[in-house]
């Protein structure tokens, strides 16, 4: 990067300016921009996030600290927490979904050609919702089951580099499944989902698109065995069947033949079935795909741990989509750099060498060069009893 700038500001140089302010003039709002642009909004929260602040007080004080900084690091307007707090209210959240998304696109695009690790020309995505518990006595907007508040972020995730393709945010109160409504399904692709997602109605839809999935089912699938394949025991693989459905409902939503594997996880002392529309995979191929479905979890977790999603600095459901969105995209934009950068280090280890050093003039590409030998590589020394 540029000889002199701060990390800050390198950092945002990767981020699409012009793209930004397309997405904010199609959401033309009431609330003033001269004094406290959105751009600015964007940087206070982008902040947040790299530096794990969780509150709009922590926020503003900590940039009000780099005053001296904050021209050069790429902000024009007066930081104030009352400002800052009326903006995640009042500008539409769908200027930072629709920003986001594009980041989506161009990281998409640079992880294309990675490996998964399964031998298949074919994308693969994994499919999963992880739910968000709010306060209800804060988040009204948000009723669930027993009392309690929340908002459910359904995502498919592409496993070329784990970037997230598709997400939506919706009330804990909307099922898993009906997020496939919202899915374009591409032909020859492979879906990866559990139990939640077992709706033949929908599944009926990706054999139609010639897209395949790979869905766990839940118990009691009532079903007639059609064909039976010779399995190895030793690979795992317990049977691997064509089958026909025969309750009431079930072979009406999903007429057609479905193919059946059986599997026993070893490790975990479990045994998994599968319902897949493929029959050209192995049936120990399609097993690992499903535990490839794994990252999707990885992802929620990591989020969650890492970015500022579960502490919000707004109570109103645009203040809280906005968070969302702008955490996700400071996910996708260390995702963005690692690959521009070729940088080894994990996206937990940029993030924790990135929150000490936003207001330093280290070259970016020299900061994060080294930063995979700051992790451990061997288990850390057993901490010591208090007592």
């Amino acid at each position: 990067m540029l000889k002199g700038q701060l990390v800050f500001a390198q950092l945002t140089a990767h981020l699409p300016r012009e793209v930004f302010k397309q997405c904010v003039a199609q959401y033309v709002g009431r609330y003033p921009t001269l004094s406290f642009s959105h751009w600015d909004q964007f940087l206070c929260m982008f902040f947040a996030q790299l530096t794990s602040r969780a509150s709009l007080r922590e926020i503003t004080t900590c940039l009000r600290s780099h005053s001296a900084k904050l021209h050069f690091a790429g902000f024009r307007g007066s930081i104030a927490r009352s400002t800052l707090a009326d903006a995640n209210e009042g500008r539409d959240s769908r200027i930072y979904e629709d920003f986001a998304l594009h980041l989506i696109d161009i990281a998409r695009a640079l992880y294309s050609r990675d490996s998964l690790g399964t031998q298949l020309a074919q994308t693969v995505y994994a499919i999963d919702a992880s739910t968000i518990d709010l306060c209800l006595g804060l988040f009204s907007w948000a009723p669930a089951a027993n009392a309690r508040a929340g908002v459910k972020l359904h995502t498919m995730l592409d496993l070329h580099g784990n970037i997230p393709s598709v997400i939506r945010v919706t009330s804990t109160l909307v099922s898993d499944a009906s997020f496939l409504d919202h899915l374009r399904l591409e032909a020859g692709n492979f879906y990866v989902m559990d139990r939640a997602y077992m709706h033949f109605a929908r599944l009926m839809k990706f054999t139609h698109a010639a897209a395949f999935f790979v869905v766990r089912p839940k118990n009691k699938l009532l079903h007639r065995v059609t064909a039976s394949q010779d399995v190895d025991a030793a690979s795992g693989v317990l049977c691997d069947q064509c089958i026909v459905l025969t309750g009431q409902h079930t072979r009406r939503d999903y007429p057609g033949e479905i193919r059946r594997i059986e599997f026993r996880d070893v490790q975990r002392d479990r045994t998994l079935v599968f319902l897949t529309n493929n029959f050209e995979l192995t049936a120990l191929q399609i097993a690992r795909l499903y535990k490839s479905r794994w990252q999707v979890e990885l992802f929620f977790k990591w989020i969650k741990q890492h970015l500022r999603i579960k502490a919000f600095v707004g109570n109103s459901a645009n203040a809280v989509k906005t968070q969302i969105w702008i955490a996700i995209s400071t996910y996708v934009l260390v995702a963005i750099i690692k690959k521009r950068l070729n940088v080894q280090a994990s996206l937990h280890t940029i993030l924790q060498v990135l929150s000490l050093n936003l207001f330093e003039k280290t070259a970016l590409e020299q900061l994060l060069a080294s930063a995979s030998s700051y992790e451990e590589s061997e288990s850390p020394t057993p901490q010591l009893p208090l007592l």
